[in-house]
This record gives C-alpha cells, sequence and structure tokens, in this order.
C-alpha cells in the first residue's frame, strides 16, 4: 500500500509548486508537424488502447494516482500529450479543476462556442392536451356558461329582454350539467359556487327585467335560501323591489328590513338607500309619520336631494306648517358637491392649458355635473311651488318666504325663477293684473331674467289683443337676449299681426336657428307661408313640424287644409282621416270631411260625417243646413223638419228657418200644420212678404175666408216695397236722399220653390278653423300641442302661437318622484 505513496522531499517544502510552469517541449505545437507519433496517430488508430481500468476495486484515493508532480520531464502518452493523474519519474503531478467556463473537450477539438446549448435546435413540443379527459371537458363547459351569463347581460344592456332571458337559461342548464359531471369527477367541495352564484343571480335579473316576477322570486329564494353563498341575504332588496312593483307594500317593507339587517353599519350608503325604499313605500300605503321617521333619520346621517323632497312631501300630506319649512332649509342645505365653474375659465393665454380646458368643458364628469344641478334646481322649483300656498295665509307670503330662503343659500339664481313663478300663479288664477305687476318688477334685473319676463308680459299683451304694448315688451325681450326663442317668436307674432308677414317669417327663422326644437316658430312659419300663398313652403313646414308631434291635431289640420288649397282632395282628406283617429269627437274635422265628400259627390260619405259631426255639436248651423237640405233632395222632408226647428232655434230672428219648416209640412201633405205654421210666422214677422203669398195660396186651395184679409195685407206690402224701391232709385240718381232697406226673404216655396232651396242654398261656409287651431299657444318646452274647443259660431281668425317664458311647466308632484328612489339591481 505504501508503495506509491512518495513524500516529497525536504528541499521542495517551501515552494510546493515549483518547476510546475516550467516549459515542456510537449506541449510544442509548432513541431506537431514533425511529430511522427502524432501524425500517424491522426491518420490512423495508431497508439490508441484501451481505457485504464482499475483493477483493485475501492475508491479513487486507494488507485494509484499519476501525476507529473515534481517533476521536470513527463511519460508523454501516444498522443504526444502527457496523461493527468498520471505518475511521472515517480513523482505524482498534482490534480486541477480549474478552466475556462465553457472550456469542454469538443470545444478544444474545434467546435463553436455555444455554452447555452442553441446548436441542439428547439425545443420538443408539449405534450398535447386530452380533450377527451373528463378535466378538460369541464373547463371547456365552465367557459361556455361564462359566456353565455356575459352574452345574457349585454343583451340586456342593450335592450333586447328577451334574447337576454333565453341566454341565461341556456346558462342554467349547462351549470347544473357541470355540476353534476364535477360530483362525478372529483369531490363536492371542489364545485366552482361563484359561478353557481353568478348564474342564478343573472337569471333572476333577467325575469325580473322580463317582468316575470314570480319567477324571479323563486330564483332570489333559491340564492337566500342557500347557506353556501355568502352575503346573499342583500339580495332581499331586490326580491323587496319586486313586491313594490306588484304593490304588495307589505312583504315589500318586510324584506327591505330583512335586507338592512343583513347589511353591517359599514355600508352606510347602502343602507340609506335601502331606508330610502322604505319611505318611499310607506308614502304608497299612506303611512306617512312612518315615512317622515325614515326620511328624517336619512337626513340626520346623509342628507341627499330625493330624501328632503320626499321628506316635503310627506310633511306636506299630513299639514305640518313648521315641518315644511324645516325640511325646505334641510332640502336646501343639502351640498351639491359640484366644483365652480370658474376651473373652466382660462387664467392664462397658454394654448395648453386652453386646450385642456376646452376638452373638459363638455366630458363626461361635467355633463354629470349639470345634470346633478338641474335635478337639485327642479326638487327645489317644485318643492317651492308645492308648499307655498301653505305655509302663509297666502301663496303670496308663502313664494316671498321661499325666496327669502333661497336667497341665503348657494341656489341664488333660483330665487329670480322663483318670483317668475309666482307671476305665472297669478296667471292661473285669473289675477291677470298682479301677474302684469310682478313681471315689470323685473325689467331692472339682469338680462336673463329680464328677457323671460319681458317675454311673458308680452304674451300677455297679445293674447289681450294690445299688439302695441306686445310689440314693446317682444323688443325688451330681443335686445336683453337676443338669443331666447320665445322673445323672438312674440316678436314675430306682432309683426304677423300687423300684416307684415315677410319680416315676421324672418323673426321666426332667427328663434329656428337659435332653438331647432322650437315648435312654435316652425308652426308660425308655416302659417306666414299660407297667407303669402306659398304653399308649398308651408307643406313643408308642416311636415317637418309632424315628424316631431306626431299626434298632433293641429299640425295635421294644417297639412290637410294646405291640401285642400292646393286642390288636392284625395290628400286633403286622407289627412284628415289621421285627424279624426287622434280626435274623434272634433265637429269641425267631421264637417270639413264631410265638405269635402260633398265636393267630391259622394254624398252617403258626406251624410255619415255630417251626421257625425252633427252628434257631437249639434248648434252648427251650416251643418244643420246640409242635413236638412240631404233630406229635402231624398224626399224625406218629415226628417228635415228636426233640423229646420233645431236651426230656428239657434237663430230666432232669421224667418226663414221657419218658412223652411212650413215648406217642409206642405210638401210632405200636411198642409193644416202648414198653415198653422204660416200663421205664426205672420205673427212673429207681419212685414215679410213670403208668408204671405204661401197664406193667400194655402187658403185659396183649401177654401178659407181669410184668403181676402191675407191678400189686401199682401198687396199693400208690395205697393209699400214698389215705392222704396222708387225712393231708392231716385235718390241713386239724384245723387243723394235716404237710403231703403232691403226687407231680406226667403226662400220661396211654391212648386218648384222647395227644390230651388235645396239645390240652391247649398252649404258654402268653409270650415274656418280646427277648435283650438287659430288660439294662442302657450309654451316653454317641446311639448305636443293640445286641441282645445272653440265656440264654432264666434269669430275665427289664424292667429300664430306665443310663447311663453317660465322655467316649470310640470305639475306640483308626481308619483315617479317616489318610485324614482329604488336600488338598482
Amino acid at each position: 500500500m505504501m508503495q506509491n505513496v512518495h513524500l516529497a522531499p525536504e528541499t521542495d517544502e517551501d515552494d510546493l509548486y515549483s518547476g510546475y510552469n516550467d516549459y515542456n517541449p510537449t506541449y510544442d505545437t509548432e513541431e506537431l508537424e514533425n511529430d511522427t507519433a502524432f501524425q500517424e496517430a491522426v491518420r490512423t488508430s495508431h497508439g490508441r488502447r484501451p481505457p485504464i481500468t482499475a483493477k483493485i476495486p475501492s475508491t479513487a484515493v486507494t488507485r494509484p494516482v499519476a501525476t507529473g508532480y515534481g517533476s521536470k520531464t513527463s511519460l508523454a502518452s501516444s498522443m504526444g500529450r502527457p496523461m493527468t493523474g498520471a505518475i511521472q519519474d515517480g513523482v505524482t503531478r498534482p490534480m486541477t479543476a480549474v478552466r475556462a467556463a465553457g472550456f469542454t473537450k469538443a470545444a478544444v477539438r474545434g467546435s463553436a462556442f455555444d455554452p447555452l446549448g442553441q446548436s441542439r435546435g428547439p425545443a420538443p413540443p408539449l405534450e398535447a392536451k386530452n380533450e377527451d379527459s373528463p378535466e378538460e371537458k369541464i373547463r371547456q363547459l365552465e367557459k361556455k356558461v361564462n359566456e353565455l351569463v356575459e352574452e345574457s347581460c349585454i343583451a340586456n344592456s342593450c335592450g333586447d329582454l328577451k334574447l337576454a332571458l333565453e341566454k341565461a337559461k341556456d346558462a342554467g342548464r349547462k351549470e347544473r350539467i357541470l355540476v353534476r359531471q364535477r360530483e362525478q369527477v372529483t369531490t363536492p367541495e371542489n364545485i366552482n359556487l361563484d359561478l353557481t352564484y353568478s348564474v342564478l343571480f343573472n337569471l333572476a335579473s333577467q325575469y325580473s327585467a322580463n317582468e316575470m316576477y314570480a319567477e324571479a322570486l323563486n330564483t332570489y329564494q333559491v340564492i337566500v335560501k342557500n347557506k353556501m353563498f355568502s352575503n346573499a341575504g342583500r339580495l332581499k332588496v331586490n326580491m323587496g323591489n319586486i313586491y313594490l312593483k306588484q304593490r304588495n307594500y307589505s312583504k315589500a317593507i318586510k324584506f327591505y328590513r330583512m335586507a338592512l339587517d343583513q347589511i353591517p353599519s359599514v355600508h352606510k350608503e347602502m343602507r340609506i338607500k335601502i331606508m330610502q325604499n322604505i319611505g318611499v313605500t310607506f308614502i304608497k300605503t299612506g303611512q306617512y309619520s312612518d315615512a317622515i321617521n325614515s326620511f328624517e333619520h336619512i337626513m340626520s346621517l346623509a342628507p341627499n336631494l330625493k330624501a328632503g323632497f320626499n321628506l316635503i312631501l310627506s310633511y306636506f300630506a299630513v299639514g305640518d306648517r313648521d315641518k315644511m319649512k324645516k325640511a325646505f332649509q334641510k332640502l336646501i342645505a343639502v351640498p351639491l358637491e359640484i366644483d365652480e365653474d370658474d376651473k373652466y375659465i382660462s387664467p392664462s393665454d397658454d394654448p395648453h392649458t386652453n386646450l385642456v380646458i376646452e376638452a373638459i368643458k363638455n366630458d363626461h364628469l361635467r355633463q354629470m355635473e349639470r345634470e346633478r344641478k338641474a335635478m337639485a334646481e327642479k326638487y327645489i322649483m317644485t318643492a317651492a311651488k308645492l308648499i307655498a300656498p301653505v305655509i302663509e295665509t297666502s301663496f303670496a307670503v308663502g313664494y316671498d318666504w321661499c325666496v327669502e330662503v333661497v336667497k341665503a343659500s348657494q341656489y341664488v339664481e333660483l330665487a329670480n325663477d322663483l318670483e317668475i313663478n309666482k307671476a305665472i300663479t297669478y296667471l292661473r288664477q285669473k289675477d291677470f293684473n298682479q301677474a302684469v305687476e310682478t313681471l315689470k318688477m323685473f325689467e331692472k334685473k339682469d338680462s336673463r331674467v329680464k328677457s323671460a319676463a319681458a317675454t311673458n308680459l308680452s304674451f300677455l299683451y297679445y293674447l289681450e289683443n294690445e299688439f302695441a304694448q306686445a310689440s314693446s315688451y317682444a323688443d325688451l325681450a330681443v335686445n336683453s337676449d337676443r338669443y331666447n326663442p320665445s322673445a323672438l317668436t312674440n316678436k314675430g307674432n306682432t309683426v304677423f299681426a300687423n300684416g307684415d308677414y315677410e319680416k315676421a317669417a324672418e323673426f321666426y327663422k332667427e328663434a329656428l336657428r337659435n332653438d331647432s326644437s322650437c315648435t312654435e316658430a316652425l308652426y308660425n312659419i308655416g302659417l306666414t307661408y299660407k297667407r303669402l300663398n306659398r304653399l308649398d313652403e308651408a307643406l313643408d313646414c308642416f311636415l317637418k313640424l309632424h315628424a316631431i308631434l306626431r299626434n298632433s291635431a293641429q299640425v295635421l289640420y294644417q297639412i290637410a287644409n294646405v291640401y285642400e288649397l292646393m286642390e288636392d282632395p284625395n290628400q286633403a282628406i286622407e289627412w284628415l282621416m289621421q285627424l279624426i283617429s287622434v280626435v274623434p269627437t272634433d265637429s269641425r274635422a267631421l264637417s270639413k270631411l264631410g265638405e269635402l265628400y260633398d265636393s267630391e259627390g259622394d254624398k252617403s260619405q258626406a251624410f255619415q260625417y255630417y251626421y257625425e259631426s252633427y252628434r257631437y255639436f249639434p248648434s252648427n248651423i251650416e251643418v244643420i243646413e246640409w242635413l236638412g237640405a240631404y233630406y229635402i233632395d231624398t224626399q224625406f222632408c218629415e226628417k228635415a223638419i228636426q233640423y229646420f226647428e233645431r236651426a230656428s232655434l239657434i237663430q230666432p230672428s232669421q224667418v226663414k228657418w221657419q218658412l223652411m219648416v212650413a215648406s217642409c209640412f206642405r210638401r210632405s201633405g200636411n198642409y193644416q200644420k202648414a198653415l198653422d205654421t204660416y200663421k205664426d210666422i205672420h205673427r212673429k214677422f207681419p212685414e215679410n212678404v213670403e208668408c204671405l203669398r204661401f197664406l193667400v195660396r194655402l187658403c185659396t186651395d183649401i177654401g178659407l175666408k181669410e184668403v181676402q184679409e191675407y191678400a189686401t195685407k199682401l198687396k199693400r206690402l208690395e205697393k209699400m216695397k214698389e215705392i222704396r224701391e222708387q225712393r231708392v232709385r231716385s235718390g241713386r240718381d239724384g245723387g243723394g236722399g235716404s237710403r231703403s232697406r232691403r226687407e231680406g226673404s226667403a226662400g220661396s216655396d211654391s212648386g218648384q220653390n222647395c227644390s230651388a232651396s235645396s239645390k240652391g242654398e247649398r252649404l258654402s261656409a268653409k270650415l274656418r278653423a280646427l277648435p283650438g287651431t287659430n288660439e294662442p299657444y302657450e309654451s316653454s318646452s317641446n311639448k305636443e300641442i293640445d286641441a282645445s274647443y272653440v265656440d264654432p259660431l264666434g269669430p275665427q281668425i289664424e292667429r300664430p302661437k306665443t310663447a311663453a317664458r317660465k322655467r316649470i311647466d310640470e305639475d306640483d308632484f308626481a308619483d315617479e318622484e317616489l318610485g324614482d328612489d329604488l336600488l338598482p339591481e
């Protein structure tokens, strides 16, 4: 064992590696070409020998270690280089593990330097998934369920509620299949509860959106009763909303309170919304004291506009004046949390800053701020209009109190609007003097308020036909605010009343340029063009207006009237039929249809519409005259009698209706009744020549003794008539003299007289206007024009519509304000 162990000589203890770097001719690569053994080994396998193996099975320590330690010449191998770890001259060479990074034997033999192994090519492909495996099928089915839920939500947001429900049902079916497959493959603990919750919640929401409330409640019950779903009790809010829609208020309150118990006090906003729903439900049931408790609690914790407004409504319902005042002050004090408008004003001329300000002037956040401010103003104005008449002895004092409160708040600009509403309230109470006095107070205010007040004053004076005053206030309104469409419309109306239609059209056009939705201006332009006989342009205006106001009776009538003026009766009849579908009881529209059918020769259709017109309004003389003439033409004189008798009741001073009644009796063969009627007419109108002529003829035919008396009276009247005619002729010839008044006689009815009366005295009066068509129009918003009833016997003058400038046209309060507080699902 010790024969292979060589101790280092003592002389070498000081330098263990001495001689290690000495030059060895074996490593002289320049002489390799002359080395015969090396060249032979390169060309052939000469010098190759089997690898050395250990003879004794042992560790590397017990093996003989060959090293060149302490040797200056080493045994050259057959390759011409020394062996590492070999014994040379009895001295072992020390082994080293020091080599350069990336050094390998292959690199020495001429291969490229590739420490990352990139020369070996790309990595082998991943192992392909087995699509038939249960795990992969479950994963694909879960992905499909998620996609169906997303598609259902998207369809709901797009308004396609039916498709959204179908997708939700499909997602529910596939989710149940997914649960069964998971139970077969994995343990029940691995079921995706979040996916199940999403599918059920979406299905319940889609049922509710499609008003399938029973199915929605059942689905919500499945979610709420499952203890594995966390926070599922909050969905009782949605169940309460469904019960509220079904008007099951007791259950709605029950579920709202159950949801309120489920929500921790940390979530204040959610609790406030639920309490608002509870308060609204109490108002629906008439339990105002409980509603007051809910809204008072909300206003003490987190005041908001809706709760404050509903609190005022509740106090108004119970009639508590002092609490109404306090609630109004609380509503005024609710913070809007809106930045001031000063930040939208550029502080410098920096173009970059100006671009940023222009970009944020109308962005979504700015629009949301405007909507919130508009909603606050609406609530405050409506609340003031509601409580002003009841909180004080009179509505004027109440308005003054509201104005003072508003002036001391952040809504200072609403004080003037409240004053204008005060004037409008005077108008509703028919107190025009007080309204005018109130509006005149704004003549020295700022331009916007001055323009609104002057517009209303112009409107009032125009209605009273004081066109000079209306024109002056219209000028004031236009000068104060040139972009006020109502002021320009009223100015155009005053010019229209003076007959300057071209100039009036210019004002109406300017109003439309400032506000394209000003329907009054567009309607008035159509009237102006009709007066100017520019019928094509008038028709174009009314058709545009019809596209805006689809069911406006006035617009439909104007279109029919223009077609009639254009001599197109078929189109006129078609548009009048649309008008009848909107206002089926309008007597003038029905009589106009009868007139058009009569002009076309369709007597049956004409009779139908005239008769309907007479049924709804039996005092129209023109309709009565046509119906009486129709029955005479058709040889039904007995039926014509009732119409002429009604006409004689409407116009008792007109003798012709009574003569027509007597004529109908005579033509029907009832001579005694005819004689009595003529005698009655003679007593009322003793100077009527036609009546005496029929009396003489009837007495002669019957053989009565009174014939001589009536003949004498007739001759005397005819002689007096002849004398009057001579005087008139002599007066005309002499250039002066007294003027004789010719007696108007009714159409006689001798032989052909009745027929002549029926054919010659046709209904010639045209329909002057539709009910409300020519009346002044008051509006400040794009509402449909309501047709109002007008006395058909009164003067019908086609007048343009006026526009009154006011802020609020709605009723004092409405139910939708209460139902708007529901928590969105």
